[in-house]
């Protein structure tokens, strides 16, 4: 039975939840699509030795901490790329809600687009990112982390969400 909080009531579970209740934390990810005035999105090269997706392309991210989502996403833009947004300038773009395997927490990922801030795009914690780069959506680089690939694609064709790997 699962809690209908529209009717106030237990409801049978659907047939294809085959699963059992159980409460799970999940960890809140947040992602900046920085947009330039062509068009172009920036992505960083993770380094070889990233505990996740090394060797691949992927949006300036981080985990929210003990904060809002954009107060995470203004903090990582200046601690990883030398970058200032104004909190007013982030406007949520798109969610991709992940399972990335057996055993992994499962995550929320939330993609916030910016197109004005200061700064240039610089390498500042070089253990994690390798290089930032601008690239078309049209004409991404490979390899890419699939649910950075599936938000874009999520984003351009005006879709809110996304589920990966459940």
């Amino acid at each position: 039975m699962t809690w209908n909080p529209r009717t106030g009531r237990e409801t049978p579970r659907p047939a294809h939840d085959d699963q059992p209740s159980r409460t799970e934390l999940q960890v809140i990810g947040v992602h900046l699509y920085l947009e330039d005035e062509e068009g172009r999105i920036l992505l960083g090269l993770r380094h070889p030795g990233s505990a996740y997706a090394g060797r691949t392309w992927h949006f300036l991210a981080g985990h929210c901490e003990r904060e809002p989502a954009v107060g995470c996403l203004v903090r990582e833009a200046h601690e990883e790329a030398g970058l200032l947004v104004d909190p007013s300038d982030a406007e949520f773009a798109h969610a991709v809600h992940l399972l990335d395997g057996p055993g992994a927490p499962p995550r929320m990922q939330l993609v916030f687009r910016v197109r004005r801030w200061q700064g240039t795009p610089e390498v500042r914690e070089p253990d994690k990112c390798l290089a930032w780069r601008w690239w078309r959506p049209d004409s991404l680089p490979e390899p890419i982390v699939p649910y950075t690939r599936a938000a874009i694609d999520g984003i351009r064709t005006g879709r809110p969400y996304t589920e990966l790997g459940w």
